[in-house]
């Protein structure tokens, strides 16, 4: 144990005791570590943010407005911020500076606000034993050079890390590559808008005419399905397209169907020619699966014409995925009509396809249907004979060109309204971002806007399990309480016993 003798030591080691305090201080400030035991390590930050931070080169300022004395969860988000900020600053050795203003405390402060874009929000909160309607503020502003980002309003920490990461990402790198949409139907007006909206946040998006020649700053190409062949021009450009090195994300499936109607018609087209040179078949088929969406119908109920909800196995919900960095972290995706894709790598003219990696299976209790189609939601046959292995589709193929040496990469799911505006679910607009940063070579973000992904579905158990957990679940708290009984009855037995012979 350590003795003072006198007045000096007393003071010399009070000094050596604040010296060694300071040390650690300076040396802990540029050092940061975290232990996060979340299955998908949400409360740190990734390895795509740390890759997107060491590009900053000058100084960013994040300016956070944020109301003071919030209730409930929403003062739980402003604490979650402010700790996550924290770390984009420790990674960032200074760059990133941060500051909290509460605007509704200053009238100049809340004009501020205003010019950024960061509106109030109107929550009701408990004061005072009342129920009040109180205009809060929730959001941020970027400023970088001359660039200006704002998150308007931030509600729920679910997807955070995504957003800032995003703004970020969007003010370092200034140039904007480019993805060509393009419409082989001529007689269809565009269906997605909604996707083009979703891209441009990072893209620059232009609509493209195959009947000409593709333009040379295009990377990649998103191609709507037909119904019907297209011209050889068409063909021809999108193959010099692939030959130079460009990158296509396709949906296109086999069968032209309609649930009003309940008709389906085989379409032929050349277009599956193409497909077939990149390795990648489409059959004559719908696949069927028992874990899928839902549609509603209407039936007569008595007197009544009720709407209800049925499976309808038509609509596969994908929850098996191959291993690939699009699909990574996923949970499930949703496909409407979609077809069966078989593939194999082959020498096709002036290509190789190399590799060929399934990205979309279905479950193990599915079938397919072909030549004669019967799409009924109700009493349909075909929904009691599905027993067979998963089906794939989606797949992507990697082709090289052996006479200009361009490496192409082709995404295609088989189902073609997978980019129609309002068919898309949360999950397809995932997997569609992925896979577009992916083809455009840009992977920062793919692992990082899917780890937080809140679709939890359940696991399928066969029935003989779900049965055997009932009865478990029916006799266990009985078959306790009875051993329960018997060890109470045991114990005030023998004490019963002690005490006859204490007192005999």
């Amino acid at each position: 144990m350590f003795h003072v003798k006198d007045k000096k030591s007393f003071l010399l080691y009070i000094g050596f005791i604040l010296l060694v305090v300071i040390l650690i201080n300076v040396i802990s400030r540029n050092i940061h570590f975290r232990l996060d035991f979340t299955e998908n390590n949400i409360y740190s930050l990734s390895e795509s943010s740390e890759l997107i931070v060491d590009k900053i080169d000058d100084i960013l300022t994040m300016k956070v407005y944020f109301s003071d004395n919030l209730p409930g969860e929403y003062g739980n988000n402003k604490r979650y911020l402010q700790d996550i900020l924290e770390e984009y600053a420790a990674l960032s050795n200074g760059k990133i500076r941060f500051e909290f203003y509460p605007p509704e405390s200053d009238e100049k402060m809340e004009e501020e606000a205003l010019k950024y874009g960061i509106q109030p929000v109107q929550l009701q909160v408990v004061e005072n034993d009342k129920l009040e309607i109180k205009k809060v503020y929730m959001g941020m502003v970027f400023i970088y050079e001359d660039l200006r980002e704002t998150i308007p309003v931030i509600q729920t920490t679910t997807g955070l890390e995504y957003d800032i990461t995003t703004k970020i990402k969007k003010m370092v790198d200034t140039r904007k590559k480019s993805i060509g949409i393009v419409n082989l139907t001529e007689s269809a007006e565009p269906q997605n808008q909604t996707i083009s909206e979703i891209l441009s946040q990072s893209y620059n998006i232009r609509p493209v005419d195959p009947a000409n020649p593709i333009q040379g700053d295009i990377s990649v190409l998103l191609v709507d399905g037909v119904e019907d062949s297209v011209s050889v021009d068409v063909l021809d450009n999108l193959r010099s397209f692939v030959a130079r090195g460009g990158n296509i994300f396709m949906a296109q499936g086999r069968i032209k169907s309609d649930l009003q109607t309940q008709s389906a018609t085989v379409i032929q087209s050349n277009i599956f020619d193409f497909l077939d040179e990149v390795g990648l078949h489409v059959n004559d088929n719908l696949v069927l699966d028992a874990l899928c969406s839902q549609v509603t119908i209407s039936q007569n109920r008595g007197f009544f014409r009720m709407n209800s909800a049925v499976d309808y196995n038509f609509f596969p919900m994908i929850r098996k995925f191959g291993d690939h960095v699009t699909v990574s972290g996923l949970e499930q995706l949703r496909l409407l009509f979609s077809s069966e894709i078989e593939y194999q790598a082959t020498d096709v003219m002036d290509s190789t396809v190399n590799r060929i990696t399934p990205l979309l299976i279905t479950s193990d209790k599915s079938t397919t249907m072909e030549q004669f189609f019967n799409l009924s939601p109700i009493d349909n046959p075909a929904f009691t004979s599905l027993n067979e292995p998963g089906r794939v589709v989606g797949a992507l193929t990697s082709i090289a060109s052996n006479s200009t040496g361009g490496v192409s990469q082709i995404i295609l799911i088989s189902d073609s309204r997978f980019f129609e505006d309002g068919g898309a679910s949360p999950e397809n607009a995932v997997f569609l971002l992925n896979a577009v940063d992916y083809l455009m070579g840009d992977s920062d973000l793919v692992s990082l806007r899917s780890r937080e992904i809140t679709t939890r579905p359940l696991e399928e158990i066969e029935d003989g399990a779900k049965s055997r957990w009932k009865w478990i679940n029916i006799l266990l708290a009985s078959v306790l309480v009875i051993i329960f009984g018997f060890a109470r009855l045991k114990r005030d037995s023998a004490r019963t016993k002690i005490l006859e012979e204490i007192y005999e």
